[in-house]
């Protein structure tokens, strides 16, 4: 009964999976309820900003911010990345990273310099396995988003874009659409689209600000904290999907454990008839030669 021995062992060792891949679907539920929340709370910030600053920028046109400025050609692009920290989360990480990496191959054919700012263990990892130039990079971002810990990296995007030093940046990470369904995304960061800054039709009342202590210092605030409400978004959003591909993955592990432990018992008692049978045929065989 060696053979069956193994294949015990092969069924307990399967149903201990079985319970560690049930107990991370149970926390990605848990998870994802919360990151969803998180996700749609932070959109009205990003909205307000957007609308005060569209306004500020129309009545001040003569006067323009470094971070507004265009480009007429673009020499040198940064990218921001942002990815998971764990993995067993599906194909989220690698759909993001071959969307990530088709942009920077377009840059490269097009001889464009490429900087990389990686928000995240996964993306940080291939990055510097591929030899990129990361420039800035925050990991462990953890299960909550937190501004002062992506101030930093951003910060020195930024910078880097108002000294002329680079000339557009993007964005690249997984959009949250619903539990089943998460994308791949790139968006443009800088320059501001002029959607961005175009506004709807004023109502009746209209609407002014008092500006302290200037107009433009004011536009230049609001256009740091719209970017930062963008990627805050966006970090967001992507914890939001791997919450939902791990407990998605999670689950289809669990389902394929509980029939390989289906397949293996079958086995085992087919194996174990086996036995039975060749025993009695020799029983009987013993008995007739007697």
């Amino acid at each position: 009964m060696a053979v069956g021995k193994e294949i015990l062992t092969k069924i307990r060792t399967t149903q201990s999976t079985q319970k560690i891949t049930k107990a991370m679907q149970m926390v990605s539920t848990s998870k994802m309820r919360k990151t969803q929340e998180r996700m749609r709370l932070a959109r009205p910030y990003a909205e307000k900003v957007r609308m005060v600053m569209g306004h500020l920028a129309g009545s001040n046109q003569d006067e323009t911010l470094p971070l507004l400025q265009t480009r007429d050609t673009i020499r040198r692009a940064a990218i921001v990345l942002i990815t998971s920290d764990k993995g067993l989360c599906g194909g989220l990480n690698a759909n993001v990273l071959k969307r990530f990496f088709a942009l920077v191959q377009k840059y490269q054919q097009e001889g464009v310099g490429v900087e990389v700012v990686c928000f995240g263990l996964k993306g940080l990892a291939a990055c510097q396995r591929v030899g990129l130039n990361v420039v800035a990079s925050t990991v462990n971002l953890g299960d909550t988003p937190r501004m002062e810990v992506l101030l930093g990296s951003l910060k020195v995007v930024f910078d880097r874009y108002a000294d002329g030093e680079i000339d557009a940046v993007h964005l690249v990470y997984s959009g949250f659409i619903n539990t089943m369904k998460q994308e791949a995304r790139s968006e443009f960061l800088l320059p501001i689209g002029e959607d961005v800054l175009q506004q709807k039709p004023e109502s009746a009342h209209g609407w002014d600000y008092i500006y302290e202590p200037d107009p433009m210092t004011v536009l230049e605030f609001l256009v740091r904290r719209y970017l930062e409400s963008v990627v805050y978004q966006a970090v967001s959003d992507n914890m939001a999907s791997e919450q939902a591909a791990r407990m998605v993955a999670m689950k289809a592990a669990t389902d394929n454990a509980g029939n390989v432990i289906k397949e293996l018992r079958l086995i085992y008692n087919k194996s174990r008839q086996a036995a039975i049978t060749t025993e009695l045929s020799e029983i009987v065989a013993g008995a007739a030669a007697v």
